[in-house]
């Protein structure tokens, strides 16, 4: 069997962000049903490919980046046989299934870490990363994405572990080789029931050196090449994409040039022409857009004929883009340049739910009504610093934060937007009277309709 890695290329693929995707069975919460119930519409749209967000079985910390059972679908979401259904019934669209792979951390229910924290001596003990107190405080004074801090203290135990993101995602020990074993068990498992491959979260820490505070390429490198020889190389059609914030061109075509790890990655370069250079993403400055059309080209140029582009401007993690890019009075000319660059460059484009509608920002007040734990706890760590204050806190929160991509998919123009017969889990946004599916399909010069023409007109 000869292993084909070209058939993604021709493809167009939608991330849904199932907790707001259809409501199946009307709780508020999208659902797997929900989404199995609209492979229709995606059909129409022109897509081939669908990758999916965390919907394994998880206390939501994360809204599902924080998987206690990777063999189990979270009933918020529905059962395993709902997900098998969802893989059987796309491939009657000709779609296929991309599940998100979140392996750098689990969640702190998970059965290892709970496990891992009953003694230094229990077996699942070295799945984590654990150090010793160093002057009576935390190891290193590291932060994590969410938290200032990225060590918690384990009282009963007496050490501090390790999480690049909450506190309640521990992340998983990669010099570990037991973690391979058990990686290779989860993607199995989901390929042999029929998913063509996995977006994997956050995957270049897995190479770090913890008390570093840094990471190793070649270590990442070689993880990879072992997770695709005991898993993907079986298999004649996969798709992999890694998230690789700091790749650069060079590391894309390291990653996807040989065909022996991922298939692409996507990187963020493109993503920080608006924040100040090494200030993060909440240090909003004016879009330099010629900065932003270089580094587009850099990584057509870089990566032809070496490597392969994945192509997205928007996602569970960004603003939207109409909102990012464009001046709000060419909201629907906008959202077509943008799809128009988009889709005509080469690589794989990722539309993200909504886009295709030229959804936007919702228009934060209060922190009441934040439901992501990276805007929660950067609220409450900002709020009161001299730098910064309520309105600049709230003003980047508006601009860049992730709730903002959250909010409920805009079916209708019916009560909270077709998307649910009740109160949705999150709000959302009041201008779905306006933007919503029902109107853009019925409207020949829409958004959608463009999307439409420019998926097809790329095949």
């Amino acid at each position: 069997m000869e292993k084909n890695f070209d058939w993604f290329k021709e493809k167009t693929v939608y991330q849904i962000w199932p907790r707001s995707f259809c409501d199946g069975n009307g709780d508020g919460i999208g659902d797997i049903p929900g989404i199995i119930s609209k492979l229709p519409y995606l059909h129409e749209l022109g897509i081939e490919l669908i990758w999916l967000s965390p919907v394994y079985k998880s206390p939501m910390d994360d809204m599902g980046y924080d998987i206690a059972d990777y063999f189990t679908i979270d009933p918020l979401f529905g059962c395993n046989e709902d997900m098998y259904q969802l893989i059987r019934e796309a491939r009657e669209y000709n779609i296929e299934i991309m599940m998100d792979l979140v392996v750098n951390h689990t969640s702190d229910q998970h059965l290892w870490f709970q496990e891992a924290c009953k003694s230094r001596h229990n077996p699942y003990r070295n799945y984590y990363i654990w150090h010793d107190p160093v002057d009576g405080k935390a190891p290193t004074d590291q932060r994590s994405f969410f938290l200032p801090s990225s060590w918690t203290y384990h009282e009963a135990t007496g050490q501090y572990y390790y999480h690049a993101f909450s506190n309640r995602q521990p992340d998983l020990n990669w010099d570990n080789p037991k973690i391979l074993e058990e990686v290779y068990k989860i993607m199995n498992f989901w390929l042999a029931k029929g998913v063509a491959g996995f977006r994997m979260d956050v995957i270049e820490l897995i190479g770090k050196i913890t008390l570093e505070a840094k990471f190793t390429s070649s270590k990442v490198h070689d993880l990879l090449q072992k997770i695709f020889r005991h898993t993907l190389e079986k298999r004649e059609k996969t798709i992999t994409v890694g998230e690789t914030g700091g790749a650069t061109v060079k590391d894309a075509i390291l990653y996807s040039g040989k065909h022996n790890e991922l298939d692409m990655v996507f990187g963020f370069e493109h993503l920080t022409v608006d924040e100040e250079a090494g200030k993060g993403k909440w240090a909003i400055k004016n879009l330099d857009f010629i900065k932003f059309k270089q580094i587009l080209a850099q990584w057509q140029t870089g990566l032809y004929k070496k490597g392969w582009n994945s192509l997205y401007l928007s996602n569970h993690d960004q603003p939207r883009q109409v909102s990012r890019f464009i001046d709000p009075q060419h909201r629907v000319a906008g959202a077509k340049m943008l799809a128009n660059t988009l889709h005509m460059l080469q690589g794989t484009p990722y539309v993200y739910q909504g886009e295709e509608i030229g959804m936007t920002n919702f228009n934060f007040t209060s922190p009441a009504q934040f439901k992501d734990i990276e805007m929660l706890n950067f609220y409450k760590e900002f709020i009161t610093h001299p730098e910064w204050g309520k309105e600049r806190v709230m003003t980047a929160i508006n601009a860049k934060g992730r709730d903002n991509a959250r909010t409920p998919m805009q079916w209708s123009s019916d009560i909270h937007g077709g998307f649910s017969t009740v109160n949705p889990w999150i709000e959302i946004n009041p201008n779905y009277l306006q933007i919503n599916v029902a109107s853009d399909r019925a409207s020949p010069d829409s958004i959608f309709n463009f999307y439409c023409h420019v998926i097809g007109l790329r095949k």
